[in-house]
């Protein structure tokens, strides 16, 4: 059996960044150190850090002294605020590509256009950008629920467009295409992350060559899950795992190649341990 193994799966830019600075605030901070939510989508990692000294919180309310940590996805400014206004030291560790997002929604808001956000209700990227777009802000995850909006009016007028950094390129062209005729002037910022873009274009042509695609991640994680579904429209037997142990030897009956990719949080060696355990599959079965 074949093992593929995307180049590009894995840590991204600003999930290295962000776990560095976790590490180097450990080794030089003093104090208690946390982080508001995950600092990233992978639960084995973010536990990792907890036995560093760098656990998360959910709230500012919950820390009192030392050091918070704002995770990759970004926060509302009104967090910083509430964090600094308890004496606590900030760091950043926003990924650069959502402060991109960040600023392009406060520019949109500023200069009087109706700032629609492409991306997941409840992601806290998401979340973050709507508290930088201002009140006004409209947060659309499908054409559907667009379309609806445009149907009972509430979207007219000068309107402006910023994307969720892990969205995919087809769904910005698709609500792009219901908002031109909807508005009087359309402004869209294309900040989707590049190096979510060509994972996820090479992941569909490995899903192309392959029997079974292994897509590795955690399932709260908004880049892998999409990874996932991307590659499930080319290949059904498409399998969404957090770790090797979940993989299962009869997914593989038949199978000549399988492709492995993975979602911007999953380290190294994760992906590692998946393709040892798909080539002891292999050996098994052939």
């Amino acid at each position: 059996m074949k093992v593929l193994i995307a180049e590009r799966g894995g840590y991204c830019y600003g999930v290295q960044r962000a776990l560095d600075i976790a590490h180097e605030a450990a080794e030089q901070g003093s104090g208690p150190i946390h982080t508001l939510g995950p600092i990233i989508h992978n639960p084995g990692v973010v536990e990792k850090l907890a036995r560093a000294g760098v656990s998360p919180v959910d709230s500012p309310d919950e820390v009192e002294e030392g050091t918070v940590i704002l995770r990759t996805h970004g926060v509302a400014p009104a967090v910083i605020e509430a964090v600094e206004a308890r004496g606590v030291k900030v760091v950043d560790a926003t990924c650069p590509y959502v402060k991109v997002a960040q600023e392009k929604a406060s520019s949109l808001a500023r200069a009087g256009y109706l700032p629609v956000i492409l991306g997941e209700h409840d992601h806290p990227e998401v979340t973050a950008l709507a508290a930088h777009a201002g009140e006004r802000a409209m947060v659309i995850e499908s054409v559907r629920e667009l379309e609806e909006a445009v149907a009972g009016g509430k979207i007219k007028g000068k309107v402006g467009v910023v994307v969720q950094t892990t969205q995919a390129g087809d769904n910005l062209a698709a609500l792009a295409a219901v908002l031109a005729p909807a508005c009087r002037e359309l402004l869209v910022y294309n900040t989707m992350c590049n190096a979510t873009q060509k994972c996820q274009e090479e992941a569909l042509s490995l899903a192309r060559r392959a029997d079974v695609v292994i897509v590795i991640g955690g399932r709260n994680s908004a880049n892998t899950t999409r990874l996932a579904q991307l590659c499930r429209e080319v290949q059904p037997r498409t399998y969404h795992i957090e770790d090797a142990e979940e993989i299962q030897q009869e997914w593989f009956d038949g199978t000549e190649t399988v492709a492995v990719t993975a979602g911007a949080s999953t380290p190294p060696e994760q992906i590692e341990s998946a393709a040892h355990h798909l080539r002891a599959i292999g050996d098994v079965l052939s």
